[in-house]
């Protein structure tokens, strides 16, 4: 089945919605960018320039194609002025309230049925989140990309309890002409990708706090052991620890287990304001972020 989309919203022009927004553009579809934070914007604007910069110089796609590429994306600050698309994918923060309170005014906005809503979550309900759009959770559906979105293959796509399995055939093959791979999971908590992830770094602050190792010995047993490009203390930094915090409560909720709490120690970190490379210090430093 085609997917139909000619041109895509993105809402969130963070790492997130715009690593989608550069990629769905290089994919030859129209997008256009919604976000209200100011700087974001622009800063997306630079990013853009230097990923698809990089690409190029790569070879992976032409200075024309690249060029071509940036011409396909425009920005809106304002919520009424994302207008005209046929497909809408929401990045912003991963909060269950603020993710439905923008699906309600999305479904109001587009009441055409044959315009997905799709969310970017990592863990939340696709059941719970679809009940903002009323009588349109048919066609609200989970569409994880992972970070950075440019470069990482997967899409995990996340059917709620209401999607219709036409907008579930439309998804995959969206994300396939995206250039990814598009794999199914269904719509419990953490999904496939952070029900096994996440555990796996939760221990590891676990060993960190009862001593098992230091840090840099845990990173480095998991790397040079189990073949992982990053250790998982240095994979939470970057997910930042806040986040690894949320999802965890939203796995110990959803599956109704506390085996899933996060870890005292990392839970501290988070409260002493160390979130990780965003607040220039989490398990590690970073120096200028």
């Amino acid at each position: 089945m085609p997917h139909n989309v000619k041109t895509l919203g993105v809402l969130g022009a963070g790492q997130m919605g715009g690593g989608i927004a550069q990629v769905a553009a290089v994919a030859g579809l129209t997008v256009k960018v919604f976000d209200s934070f100011p700087g974001t914007i622009d800063k997306c604007k630079g990013v853009h320039i230097k990923s698809l910069g990089k690409l190029v110089e790569k070879a992976k796609i032409t200075k024309d194609a690249a060029d071509a590429a940036s011409a396909r994306i425009s920005f809106v600050d304002n919520l009424e002025n994302l207008t005209g698309c046929d497909w809408l994918v929401e990045a912003v923060v991963e909060d269950v309230n603020v993710k439905k309170d923008l699906l309600a005014k999305l479904a109001a906005m587009y009441p055409d049925e044959s315009v997905v809503l799709a969310t970017n979550t990592s863990s939340i309900s696709i059941t719970e989140l679809a009940t903002a759009a009323g009588k349109g959770a048919h066609r609200v559906v989970g569409m994880h990309f992972f970070n950075p979105v440019p470069l990482m293959q997967l899409v995990e796509v996340i059917p709620g309890l209401q999607t219709s399995p036409e907008v579930v055939q439309r998804t995959l093959a969206l994300a396939t002409a995206m250039g990814k791979t598009p794999l199914e999971a269904s719509d419990r908590a953490g999904f496939i990708s952070n029900r096994v992830l996440m555990p796996m770094i939760n221990e590891a602050f676990y060993a960190w706090m009862e001593g098992v190792a230091k840090p840099e010995a845990i990173d480095g047993i998991m790397k040079l052991g189990c073949n992982f490009p990053m250790g998982p203390l240095t994979l939470a930094d970057f997910i930042g620890l806040d986040t690894c915090v949320n999802i965890m409560n939203v796995l110990a909720d959803g599956l109704n287990s506390d085996r899933y709490r996060a870890c005292p120690l990392l839970k501290q970190l988070v409260s002493a304001g160390r979130m990780g490379v965003k607040s220039g210090r989490g398990v590690y430093e970073y120096p200028g972020k």
